[in-house]
């Protein structure tokens, strides 16, 4: 399952009433060559200054098929520039005493586990805020098996591994985003959204800003989201973030994300106002981890490091101190930035998937304001474009499979059917339908082809047609066998930082009534060993003298497993009168045949 150049756009552009800065004279015709070399459905831009907007326009379509305009108000999810959000409620909850950064996180959800005690112990609430916890980010357990259930989500984080120790390594995370959002409700009694809304959406007057995929659907002049297959710009479904929303959940437009703006490049203040903490900015735009050395290269002399503070990206850019964070999730791009010493800001919200506009509109934007050398940072991305496609066209031929030919899997399909789970990340089925595997991930229906031994791929299926494009390109699973023969887990590689994912696999069990399950009650033999099978409130149960006993769980007909015991199993034999004679009892250390008294 796969995630999950050129069309020509009309450039149609919503003009500001603001006069426009002789900075960003006819910026317009280098904005819509971006909208059309990105195969862009349409984006808008937004630039402060001071405390006031210079420019704000729209390009391109918020509904691409209709051909309907974006403009400065329409609506665009802004993923992970929600971030900066979240941590500043801590700062405002912090201002008012009501927590210290240097608190253990478990002061506030007293359920919270981490993976160990040295976690458990030594983590505090600044390393939530900037990604200096040591876990990976494990976001397959919240965008493959999402929960509307804030709390949900926490439970999980106990099975959720480590790569590293405690600030030894800069890795982002959006579960402690989530962990962030929690703390703030507990303090204060009140949900996250509200949160958001009684301290920035309300005293900014960020009138169209909402905090959810519900509100997002119903709102006037929201975008809808898009991705490019094959070339083309088609339409994708939003995706609703659910329970992660302090991560990443906020959607706006960039008058309303100009306020956020203005806010931060005037101390915290809006309207004269005291918006966020002075002290809290300060540290939030300070270096509080290093995400990696990104040192200058010749082209690019003056830009380089690469810092986080708390919701926010450092940089130098052309020798200025940038604050930046960048947004993504299903149709959408995001891009937020700032320049303290300059007090300008600019945001770019984008409506499809994967495109580089973001980078490329504020890149072209800030060479005007800033000032000095110029950068065409279009013409960059083109040269990068072409020298990608000509690289994968010289390797198309001498590419090499890692597929091993002539192999099958070792069980037959209906073996590898089941319910798989993980306690960090969530439960799936994989179900036998004529003779194929399908399983189901967050909604999405997909294939599961062989590849070769116990390794499949999932392929999407798309209006009921596997998807056979992605061949050779899904996302791998591995099977493993037990000592006892059987199917025991399969392996996902869903965290690149750690080994694959074991999902423990439970049969998929059938309904057999009552009066069926008499037919196997009684007393059996085997080698003087006397075995009891006996029906107790509708369920079967064995029982050996010594030993607990062991509920059945009914796999197929005659087939159970037991439901406490892993690679354990019976099977009852029926002979040729219909009558059951003997069981066979398959475990890891035999297989062993007890007969009927």
């Amino acid at each position: 399952m796969k995630k999950l150049i050129l069309l020509t756009l009309g450039f149609f552009v919503i003009f500001s009433i603001n006069a426009q800065d002789k900075r960003l004279k006819n910026i317009e015709k280098d904005l819509n060559k971006i909208l059309e070399a990105t195969n862009t459905a349409g984006f808008a831009v937004a630039v402060v200054e001071g405390d006031k907007v210079i420019y704000a326009q729209g390009f391109g379509y918020r509904d691409f098929e209709n051909k309907v305009p974006v403009d400065a108000n329409t609506l665009f999810a802004i993923g992970s520039c929600t971030k900066a959000f979240t941590a500043a409620v801590l700062g405002k909850l912090r201002a008012d005493d009501k927590l210290s950064f240097n608190d253990n996180p478990r002061m506030y959800i007293p359920e919270l586990e981490f993976y160990n005690n040295d976690m458990n112990n030594n983590i505090i609430i600044k390393d939530l805020m900037r990604h200096s916890t040591g876990l990976p980010r494990h976001d397959g357990s919240w965008y493959v098996f999402p929960s509307h259930d804030k709390d949900s989500l926490i439970s999980r984080i106990k099975y959720q591994e480590p790569f590293t120790g405690i600030r030894q390594k800069w890795y982002y995370n959006n579960f402690m985003f989530l962990v962030q959002g929690v703390i703030a409700e507990r303090i204060s009694g009140k949900s996250w959204e509200d949160n958001i809304r009684e301290h920035f959406l309300k005293p900014l007057e960020m009138s169209r800003t909402n905090v959810s995929i519900g509100e997002m659907k119903s709102a006037s002049n929201a975008s809808l989201g898009y991705e490019v297959k094959n070339d083309s710009i088609v339409k994708t479904d939003y995706y609703d973030i659910a329970a992660m929303s302090p991560a990443g959940s906020i959607n706006s437009s960039v008058n309303d994300m100009s306020k956020w703006l203005i806010t931060w490049v005037n101390n915290g203040k809006y309207n004269d106002k005291e918006i966020i903490p002075e002290r809290y900015l300060s540290e939030a735009l300070s270096s509080q981890m290093v995400i990696d050395a990104a040192l200058p290269d010749e082209d690019l002399p003056d830009m380089h490091f690469a810092n986080y503070g708390y919701g926010w990206a450092l940089s130098s850019y052309r020798g200025n101190y940038r604050v930046e964070h960048g947004g993504a999730i299903n149709g959408f791009r995001a891009s937020t930035a700032f320049y303290p010493a300059k007090k300008i800001g600019i945001v770019v919200l984008v409506n499809t998937d994967g495109s580089a506009a973001t980078g490329l509109v504020r890149n072209t934007i800030a060479d005007r304001l800033i000032g000095g050398e110029t950068t065409n940072w279009l013409q960059r991305y083109t040269d990068a474009q072409e020298k990608a496609k000509e690289a994968e066209k010289s390797t198309e031929d001498t590419k090499e499979t890692s597929t091993v030919k002539n192999t099958k899997p070792s069980h037959i399909s209906l073996d590898y059917s089941g319910s798989y789970s993980n306690k960090g990340y969530g439960t799936f089925k994989i179900e036998l339908v004529n003779d194929s595997l399908f399983t189901e991930l967050n909604k999405e229906k997909a294939y599961l082809n062989h590849v070769h031994y116990d390794t499949f791929e999932l392929i999407s299926v798309v209006e009921n047609k596997v998807d056979t494009t992605e061949y050779g390109e899904g996302l791998k699973v591995h099977f493993v066998t037990n000592v006892a023969g059987d199917i025991s887990d399969v392996d996902i590689q869903l965290e690149p930082m750690l080994s694959a994912i074991k999902f423990d696999r439970t049969p998929n069990t059938i309904d057999v009534e009552t009066k069926t399950l008499e037919m196997y009650t009684g007393e059996y033999d085997i080698a003087g060993t006397e075995i009891k099978v006996y029906i107790k409130k509708e369920v079967l149960y064995i029982f050996v003298n010594g030993q607990p006993e062991y509920e059945q769980i009914p796999t197929a007909k005659h087939k159970f497993s037991f439901k406490t015991l892993e690679g354990y199993k019976i099977e009852f034999l029926e002979s040729e009168d219909g009558t059951i004679g003997e069981i066979k009892m398959i475990q890891p250390n035999g297989t062993f045949v007890a007969k009927r008294k």
